[in-house]
């Protein structure tokens, strides 16, 4: 059966209505969204991001039932509960195993075996900042246990943190499928077969591998509760999302948190060079904290 244009913009209207009022963040919104996603998190993101924050909240607002960018910012300012969704949402949470590998050949070729020599009696203390879903923390226990294999009295100890709940308690279960574990699979057998254990599709890290690796949620630009104090920090692939300001208090936050010698760890586009850290410079990505420096 034919209908007459009138018609047709009738029946139709209400559902155009609706797409067009979710998909239609304006600039009024926009501001408000970015204002609250650096409230939050502290990222610093721009009006080139409307498409991609667009694309993300849009899933929780259909789950429930909220029409509007604005109506969705409004529960988030007045529902505390929807926080977590929300920081979960606009957070991104890229890693792998072993990423980057020359940061893996001088931690488990020479930071390792150098530190163990010098600490015979301690126990290594590593903190993997902004740990998303686990799999550097994982790969920092299995050389540390490779070590500990060869030498029973050194032992470790891994503190994995990030914002975001839902990578930590992906983090925390150990399980790993796709692209990720296959990469592993492919490269490093030896390392599947001590470590993992096939399990439903996938991997899952063994019991005790997971003992040794506590994951919890954290904000960066807050500073870890007294009494934490690493070795090691991996802070990899994490500043280049905020701006100086906050940088340098994140920066500060850790420094906090680490040993005087302790070893500072960041991403390939990373640097230092601008701040008043009291790290020095050791090799590209690495900085190390000075010898009797207890401040930041």
């Amino acid at each position: 059966m034919a209908l007459d244009p009138q018609t047709m913009a009738s029946a139709w209207t209400p559902a155009v209505r609706a797409r067009t009022d979710e998909d239609a963040l304006d600039d009024a919104d926009l501001r408000k969204l970015l204002a609250m996603v650096r409230e939050h998190t502290g990222i610093a993101m721009t009006e080139r991001k409307r498409s991609l924050l667009q694309g993300r909240l849009r899933p929780r607002m259909r789950a429930l039932s909220i029409p509007t960018y604005a109506d969705y910012l409004r529960r988030v300012e007045s529902q505390p509960g929807e926080v977590p969704y929300f920081i979960d949402l606009v957070t991104t949470n890229e890693t792998a195993f072993f990423r980057t590998p020359r940061v893996w050949a001088y931690f488990g070729d020479h930071f390792l075996p150098e530190w163990q020599a010098a600490h015979p009696r301690e126990t290594l203390q590593v903190w993997s900042a902004a740990a998303s879903s686990g799999e550097e923390s994982y790969s920092v226990a299995m050389l540390a246990d490779g070590l500990r294999l060869a030498h029973p009295s050194f032992d470790y100890r891994i503190f994995g943190t990030d914002i975001c709940s839902t990578v930590v308690a992906s983090a925390r279960a150990g399980r790993y499928q796709g692209r990720s574990i296959e990469q592993l699979v492919a490269s490093r057998p030896d390392l599947i077969a001590r470590y993992f254990c096939a399990e439903e599709g996938g991997w899952r890290v063994t019991t005790d591998l997971r003992s040794r690796v506590q994951v919890e949620c954290h904000n960066l630009m807050q500073p870890l509760a007294r009494g934490r104090q690493f070795d090691i920090v991996f802070l990899r692939n994490v500043l280049i999302y905020f701006d100086a300001p906050t940088q340098q208090r994140i920066v500060a936050n850790i420094c906090g948190a680490m040993k005087p010698g302790a070893l500072l760890v960041l991403g390939e586009s990373e640097s230092l060079q601008r701040f008043d850290t009291g790290l020095k410079f050791e090799q590209p990505l690495f900085y190390r904290k000075a010898a009797g420096n207890d401040g930041a």
